[in-house]
Formats: C-alpha cells, sequence, structure tokens
C-alpha cells in the first residue's frame, strides 16, 4: 500500500507539471504533451476504466448495476470488516480480509508494513460514498469505490496529519468470501 501512495504521488506530480505546460496543438496531443487523441494519458492517470470502475478526476459515481443484492451485502460486510480491522488495529483482522493471491501487494510484505504502521501511528479512517462501482460475476470480482478520510497521530512525537482522498478497493472471492486483492488509492490535493 505504500508503494501505491507513492506512485499516485508522482502520478500528480506529472498531472501538474503538464497542466503547467503551453497548448501546442488545439486538436488533441502532440508528441511533447504526453496526449494521446482517444487514449489514456497524464489527465486521467493513465487509468483504463474499463478494468478500475472509476475516474481518478472525481466526479459522480455509479453503483453497478449488475449486483446480486446478496452479494452486494457480502461485499459491503467485507469492505467494513477491512475498514474496522484499520481502525482498531486488529493484525489478525486485517490480514484475514486479504487475499491469498492479492495483484499489488505481497502478504508477507502487508503484514511487515501494515504492523509498523500499527505500531508506529494511532490511527483513524473514515469511508463515505462506499459503492460497488463494478462487479464481474465470471471473473468474481468486484470494486468498492469510497471517499476516505484518514487522522493518523505519530505515538513517538504526536505529529498529527489529516489525509482525504479516493479509493477503490478490488475484492476477489475466494472459498465464498471477498477478499481485497488490490487497492488504488488517490490523495485529494489542497
Amino acid at each position: 500500500m505504500k508503494k501505491n501512495v507513492l506512485i499516485y504521488t508522482i502520478l500528480a506530480l506529472v498531472l501538474i507539471l503538464a497542466a503547467c505546460s503551453k497548448k501546442e496543438n488545439s486538436t488533441g496531443g502532440s508528441v511533447s504533451d504526453g496526449e494521446t487523441v482517444g487514449g489514456f494519458g497524464s489527465i486521467d492517470h493513465g487509468v483504463d476504466e474499463n478494468k478500475v470502475g472509476f475516474n481518478m478526476l472525481g466526479g459522480s459515481i455509479e453503483e453497478a448495476a449488475n449486483v446480486p443484492s446478496a452479494e452486494k451485502e457480502l461485499i459491503i460486510k467485507s469492505f467494513d470488516t477491512y475498514m474496522h480491522a484499520f481502525n482498531n488495529q486488529d493484525i489478525d483482522e486485517y490480514m484475514g480480509v486479504l487475499s491469498k493471491n492479492p495483484k499489488s501487494f505481497t502478504i508477507d510484505e502487508e503484514r511487515v508494513y501494515i504492523e509498523g504502521v500499527f505500531k508506529e501511528y494511532a490511527l483513524s479512517r473514515e469511508a463515505n460514498d462506499v459503492t460497488v462501482v463494478k462487479y464481474d460475476e465470471d471473473a468474481n470480482e468486484a470494486q468498492v469505490f469510497a471517499n476516505l478520510s484518514t487522522s493518523m497521530k505519530q505515538k513517538s512525537t504526536g505529529l498529527e496529519t489529516k489525509r482525504n482522498g479516493r479509493q477503490v478497493t478490488v475484492f476477489a472471492k475466494e472459498d465464498g468470501e471477498w477478499k481485497v486483492t488490490s487497492v488504488y488509492y488517490m490523495e485529494d490535493q489542497k
């Protein structure tokens, strides 16, 4: 997860630099601005919305129409467990909601990372606008969007920070349970 924050920070810097450059071609992308006509470029962070069910720039969030109500309930319950475990710094509960075959992290690295975070910080994360934005029954995959507000207080120094951002948590169904397989996060710019 720490790697994801670094990646999105770099992408945000690229976005800022792209916005500051002069417009060279009024009909579409140019060789030097990194944009391609009709493609994905620095403005939308290269996120293929066919793979990730949200737009990094925000806007309206639409619930996936094809989610059976029983599955939606189980997916949201798994997301709530993920949030509960984080807020209560319950490492076993947190690790229990992670996929055995994650796509954006390794189980061992995540355990070491989250144990360090729990040891170093008092944390509080609140999710709003929790919505299942993509559901693929054939692939046993679901994506949950949430606006997150995270408060962190470093235990050793008392330094406090608050961050807001958007997150899509990707779940895979394993042995009848929805498990976190990857996380996409973008911090809001102040």
